[in-house]
């Protein structure tokens, strides 16, 4: 069998050529067309001489003519690779913490913001610089506790005393502070707080200390706080309050009731003793009348009272003598009269006692100067005329002040005349004399068995009373 092969090159020969020109000079053709055809077939068999195997191959395939056809190179072969695995599910992050620990806390959020807005330029100390973010507890001057019917995190405090809030110009919290519903304390000593006090203030259902002291408060007694039935503490001491004292004032189940260096005036309440506080300070006002005569019914929780430098008057009542757990009792610089009653000798836990300042007059009662706790009695500046030994034994030692009185052999006393003007016009007598020499109690410091002399002064405890009456709390 014949083997098939590439097509061989044809080679164009010399004779070939001679044979090509000899037919072509034998035709009776024009020279010139004879020469045209001449080169025309030289130059295709030239270029039939000259093509190259892969130039012919090429040109058999472009013409159909059965060339062999060479194919592309197969593509190179690629290994089965399997799909990528799928990424990886992205990290589950704890969801971020809510904006606010409680609903509660989320309730009063926006009168925190409101109540920043109307201090943030009257703030000379840079209080509110901690106030930022919704984490109001971290807030300087507020803190939280758990609310006892929620059982979550709520606004239970705010303690701005001596912050100077409001600091040239008037700020007011109405609006504010009665939509804290879960506040239970508030204390504003020393700022320039003003405006109103309004009566939703009694829908807090935990306020129990409400402190407005020494603040920019004016008009009448803030009649809305006696909604807030749950008080034991309420201090409105050195504001402008003025006019008289409502008498549901002592119906309140109060612990603390400061209301000095106001312009209250009017008579003290009849319902005196109906109170059931302990602290009460009515110094430094304008009140008139006498001391009610109920406030031996306060005997079992009275323990300081101060009525010093108002205007009252009339007799001390035998019913002080009742305050059987009192403690101070200072009615100083006022107008009141007569003798003091028998009765103050059963005040067995009196320790600072004074009465300074007015027009009382007669003996100081021995069982007064035998009152065992007694460190301090203050009588001087009044009309006194007699004092027995237990009494002369405290001036020695410095615990009874008797100066200025129209006592004739004690040193610094008022003159003759002064002292005899005042019982001859000016001496008032009392309506209910036949009290002030009943004893109602058992008087054991001033039994036979007893000491002459009185015991030494005991330590004086610390009196809230008295530090009310100072302007800062400390």
């Amino acid at each position: 069998m014949e083997r098939k092969g590439k097509p061989r090159k044809k080679q164009v020969s010399g004779s070939m050529m001679v044979n090509i020109i000899v037919s072509f000079s034998a035709t009776k053709f024009p020279a010139p067309l004879t020469l045209f055809i001449f080169l025309s077939c030289f130059l295709h068999l030239q270029v039939l001489a000259d093509t190259s195997p892969t130039a012919r191959e090429t040109l058999d395939v472009t013409i159909g003519g059965g060339g062999y056809y060479q194919y592309p190179p197969p593509p190179p072969e690629t290994k089965y690779s399997p799909p990528p695995p799928p990424p990886p599910p992205e990290p589950k992050y704890p969801p971020p913490p809510p904006a606010f620990e409680s609903e509660r806390l989320k309730l009063v959020y926006p009168y925190i913001v409101e109540l920043r807005k109307r201090l943030e330029y009257h703030d000379p100390k840079g209080k509110l610089k901690s106030w930022k973010g919704t984490n109001i507890c971290k807030f300087e001057g507020l803190y939280c506790e758990t609310v006892p019917d929620f059982k979550v995190k709520a606004l239970a405090g705010i303690d701005f005393n001596g912050f100077n809030f409001g600091l040239g110009s008037n700020v007011s919290l109405e609006g504010i502070i009665e939509n804290l519903s879960d506040l239970a304390i508030f204390h504003a000593n020393s700022n320039f707080f003003t405006g109103k006090i309004v009566s939703q203030i009694g829908k807090l259902r935990f306020l129990y200390e409400l402190d407005l002291s020494n603040n920019k408060y004016t008009g009448s007694f803030p009649m809305p706080v006696l909604n807030a039935k749950n008080l034991s503490f309420l201090d409105l001491r050195f504001n402008s309050f003025c006019g008289y004292l409502p008498p549901d004032v002592f119906t309140l189940n109060l612990d603390v009731l400061f209301v000095n260096n106001n312009q209250f005036d009017g008579p003290i309440p009849y319902n005196l003793g109906s109170t059931p506080a302990r602290y009460i300070t009515f110094a430094h006002n304008r009140f008139s009348g006498s001391i009610p005569r109920s406030i031996g019914k306060a005997a079992g929780t009275l323990t300081e009272v101060l009525f010093l430098n108002n205007q009252l008057s009339g007799c001390l009542p035998y019913e002080i003598g009742l305050l059987k757990k009192a403690t101070v009792f200072d009615a100083g610089n006022n107008h009141l009269t007569g003798p003091i009653p028998y009765s103050f000798g059963c005040l067995k836990r009196m320790q600072l006692l004074s009465f300074a300042g007015n027009k009382l007059y007669g003996q100081v009662p021995e069982v007064v100067c035998a009152l065992p706790k007694l460190a301090n009695l203050s009588l001087s500046d009044n009309y006194f005329t007699q004092v027995g030994p237990k009494c002369r034994h405290l001036i020695k030692k410095g615990r009874l002040h008797l100066e200025n009185n129209c006592i004739l052999d004690l040193k610094s006393q008022r003159s003759p005349a002064e002292c005899e003007k005042f019982f001859s016009s000016s001496m008032e007598y009392c309506s209910y004399e036949k009290t002030f020499n009943v004893i109602p109690c058992k008087l054991r410091h001033h039994s036979k068995k007893a000491s002459s002399t009185p015991p030494s002064a005991p330590a004086v405890s610390p009196s809230p009373s008295y530090k009310a009456l100072l302007r800062h709390r400390l």
